[in-house]
């Protein structure tokens, strides 16, 4: 049975500054906890779950924050989680529905640090609990921050290709000089990239339903491997028009994919070919099984996003996710690579972080996530912490 729940907000090594059309992406400053990761360690029956999810708000499309995660945790799900057998995500995942709907970062990183102490208790990885292994290593995707100067971007791009071997970028759209520029951009980086690198297009809400099919029809002669999310996340009949214009260009769902229920809307409305899921903004590893059997219902392959900023954590938990999935049924690469050391090692992880061979990664083999806690380094980066007992 869960005996107590801790709860920390932690400091980054490094501060993130990203460019989207519909916002900034910022870790902050150091000691600010707006921004910043929570990290949970569930103690049940002689095992210790943990699990971290950075909120990607103030600035995103995502409604949940440090504040709000921490807050959610410890007034609502945690005392309701006081008391209950780890293994009974159903009947966990039904309270959380009743007591507080919403706030998918806190219901996710508790539902990650269930499936890590499942699987410690049971001495078997994560995908083993989530109907095992299709795939041993996951190919990664990298993606490119707006800048205003196209020279930045086409570094990034390749620092990615060649000291990563990446071979799946996706560039960020939508900037203040609208599609043409886009336009621009995508040639400039597929000359610098080359044409064996598959490079997507994300535009986070920002372009319209006519600018969208004018810029796709104008990088098609560049090869463009698919977009993501063009209009905005309610726009289902947007996205089909967008779709029946696309001519042969891949449309991948993000902003208007949240719930089982958004699922269901997408596939009914024929909207879109690709579903990406964040665990971050589903809830975690047990609604994402759920929207992926949706998907396999509706013949729509998936694609896992979500950064993970610094935290391999957070990345492993996509991991054993993506590995449960057919290559088959998957489109493109994960987005988790910033958690796997190109802009910073996690300090929290003692043992276990896999390193990026190729521009794909390994998942790992031992108990639960397969990773080791740095207790000493927890402590040392912990700015807020709480605990949630009977």
């Amino acid at each position: 049975m869960i005996e107590r729940i801790e709860v920390f907000v932690t400091e980054l090594p490094i501060r993130l500054k990203r460019i989207f059309s519909s916002g900034s992406y910022d870790t902050g400053p150091a000691g600010q906890l707006l921004g910043k990761p929570v990290f949970v360690k569930i103690h049940a029956d002689g095992v210790v779950g943990c699990a971290q999810i950075r909120p990607i708000s103030p600035g995103h499309f995502v409604a949940d924050t440090t504040q709000s995660v921490v807050a959610a945790i410890k007034e609502i799900y945690g005392p309701n989680l006081i008391g209950r057998s780890i293994f009974d995500i159903e009947a966990i995942t039904e309270m959380f529905d009743l007591r507080l709907a919403g706030n998918p970062a806190a219901r996710a990183v508790l539902d990650i640090a269930l499936h890590d102490a499942q699987g410690k208790a049971l001495g078997v990885p994560a995908s083993s609990l989530l109907g095992g292994r299709c795939q041993d290593t996951i190919p990664l995707e990298w993606s490119v921050s707006l800048a205003d100067d196209i020279a930045v971007m086409i570094a990034e791009a390749k620092r990615a290709v060649d000291e990563f071997g990446i071979k799946v970028l996706c560039l960020k759209a939508a900037g203040k000089k609208g599609w043409r520029e886009d336009v621009r951009n995508f040639e400039q980086v597929r000359k610098a990239v080359g044409d064996d690198i598959v490079i997507g297009v994300d535009p986070n809400t920002g372009w319209t339903v006519p600018d969208s099919i004018a810029a796709m029809e104008a990088m098609r002669p560049f090869d463009v491997g698919y977009v993501e999310q063009p209009v905005g996340r309610r726009d289902l009949a947007g996205l089909a028009e967008i779709r029946r214009n696309a001519h042969g260009v891949p449309l991948m769902a993000d902003e208007s994919l949240f719930t089982i229920e958004d699922a269901t809307a997408l596939a009914e409305a024929k909207a879109v070919d690709v579903f990406c899921i964040k665990l971050y903004k589903v809830g975690g590893l047990t609604p994402a099984r759920k929207i992926a059997a949706v998907a396999q219902g509706a013949g729509i392959p998936l694609n896992c996003g979500g950064l993970a900023t610094v935290s391999t954590f957070e990345a492993m938990a996509a991991a054993h996710f993506c590995a449960t999935i057919p290559a088959r049924r998957t489109f493109g690469a994960a987005e988790f690579v910033f958690g796997l050391g190109p802009i910073g090692r996690d300090p929290l992880v003692a043992e276990g972080a896999p390193q990026i061979r190729d521009g794909a990664v390994a998942v790992p083999q031992g108990p639960g996530l397969g990773l080791i806690l740095d207790e000493a380094a927890l402590e040392k980066a912990t700015l807020l912490r709480e605990v949630v007992t009977r």
